[in-house]
């Protein structure tokens, strides 16, 4: 039997343990759709989705791990099934007094905005 809080840990979805707890008691964690607290239990079989870092990640679990080990010991202890993450495509940003865009970079700006082709 391991916690939640220590499989999350030990297989480097979070950073620190105390960060798997604390994910845990705001329900960013589930086991098969559920929200969980940091003691319950996983088991081998189990789908365990965590939110972290502004991402989503889904995975199987395969092993269970109560020590933090190895990047590669830690990625087979799982089956990732996450979502790939979105690329969202930003505006440029000009540095606060830069002053106005050169004529470059206002066609580089109307590309982007679809202006020009």
């Amino acid at each position: 039997m391991v916690r939640i809080d220590a499989w999350v840990w030990s297989v480097r979805l979070c950073k620190t343990r105390s960060q798997a707890a604390q994910l845990c008691r705001a329900g960013h964690v589930k086991i098969n759709g559920e929200s969980v607290k940091p003691a319950q239990a996983v088991t081998v079989g189990d789908n365990v989705r965590v939110w972290v870092n502004h991402r989503e990640r889904v995975v199987e679990v395969t092993q269970l791990l109560s020590k933090r080990v190895g990047a590669d010991v830690a990625r087979s202890a799982y089956i990732d099934h996450s979502p790939a993450p979105r690329v969202v495509p930003t505006m440029p940003r000009r540095d606060r007094g830069a002053g106005r865009p050169t004529k470059k970079e206002r066609r580089q700006l109307d590309r982007l905005k679809g202006f020009l082709p």
